[in-house]
């Protein structure tokens, strides 16, 4: 089992935008549908964000109207559009199944928010 891979992570001023990406192995990817997950420090890991291979989403209120999440299943590729951002979107940021596996998590990217 092999960690997924997420970048474009960076600093922004509050307001600003990132374009997170997430690049899986085929087979799973193909079979499974994804979620983007964050973690700030002290915290505990959240799901910020899924979809089913069929394109199905799903967003938390803290979040909802301000990420969305795509996917390429053709590139084997995952995106979080991340718009309107604020320091409290400061964090860690991860992809995974949607019900995830341990040994799927990986570095994650750094997203921080900050005038």
């Amino acid at each position: 089992q092999v960690p997924l891979v997420e970048s474009g992570g960076g600093l922004v001023q509050p307001g600003g935008s990132l374009r997170l990406s997430c690049a899986a192995p085929a087979r799973i990817f193909s079979s499974n549908a994804m979620g983007w997950y964050r973690q700030a420090p002290g915290k505990q890991r959240e799901m910020v964000a899924r979809i089913t291979v069929g394109g199905g989403t799903y967003y938390p209120s803290s979040v909802k109207g301000r990420f969305t999440i795509s996917r390429d299943n053709a590139k084997n590729t995952m995106y979080l559009q991340m718009n309107s951002l604020k320091p409290e979107d400061t964090a860690v940021y991860y992809c995974n199944t949607d019900l995830p596996v341990r040994e799927y998590w990986g570095q994650g990217t750094q997203v921080t928010v900050s005038s």
